[in-house]
């Protein structure tokens, strides 16, 4: 499991200032924490954190010292400055079901035999701790044009420990037929036009 360090935030400095000075604020929260923690994180450590983790992870957070078993719950990301501004944790307990999400990760995009939509980024559902799914694999590459894959097709849909809340039917990615393919009357016409033209030339 990924471990990231943290320190508890003094509130008396705005969050704008500590994102100046290479910081991501965040929070903690859970069932057996009162409030919430205010927690600060190195941006360079935030960063390494995201490129392997994302929402819906279980990762170790280590607080001052002490370590908390939380799920990534939110990660706000600021698309002008292109960084993260915060990122909030669920403390998680044993045997207490949490609500999460699961990251769609598509597989083999270079071999996709047409044009590839995707139509969910994540699965929402709820499980225990021990049985969290952090990412649902879909490999394009074994698709035909015209094939959909919907949440009930996924192994989380099968998982026994796992209740889903996003609706079993809607469709996860399809693959459409390329533009190209889609325009034959196009493709006519210009054939058309250069016969015309060969035509008069003659």
């Amino acid at each position: 499991m990924t471990t990231l360090k943290a320190e508890k935030r003094d509130m008396s400095v705005k969050a704008k200032k500590l994102r100046r000075e290479g910081y991501v604020t965040g929070n903690i929260f859970g069932k057996e924490i009162e409030g919430s923690i205010p927690v600060k994180i190195e941006k360079k450590e935030a960063e390494r954190l995201l490129k392997t983790n994302f929402k819906g992870s279980r990762i170790a957070l280590n607080v001052d010292g002490e370590t908390y078993d939380v799920l990534i719950k939110e990660i706000d990301y600021n698309a002008l400055k292109a960084q993260v501004d915060e990122i909030d944790f669920q403390a998680l307990v044993s045997g207490e079901p949490v609500h999460s999400v699961a990251e769609v990760i598509l597989l083999n995009h270079d071999k996709a035999l047409g044009v590839i939509q995707q139509h969910l980024e994540e699965i929402a559902y709820k499980a225990l701790p021990s049985a969290l799914v952090e990412r649902v694999e879909i490999d394009v590459a074994q698709m035909k044009v015209g094939d959909s894959v919907k949440v009930k097709d996924l192994a989380i849909a099968n998982d026994k420990d796992v209740s889903l809340i996003t609706d079993p039917e809607e469709i996860v990615v399809s693959l459409a037929a390329p533009h190209n393919e889609e325009l034959p009357e196009d493709e006519t016409a210009e054939a058309a036009a250069a016969e015309g033209a060969e035509a008069t030339e003659k």
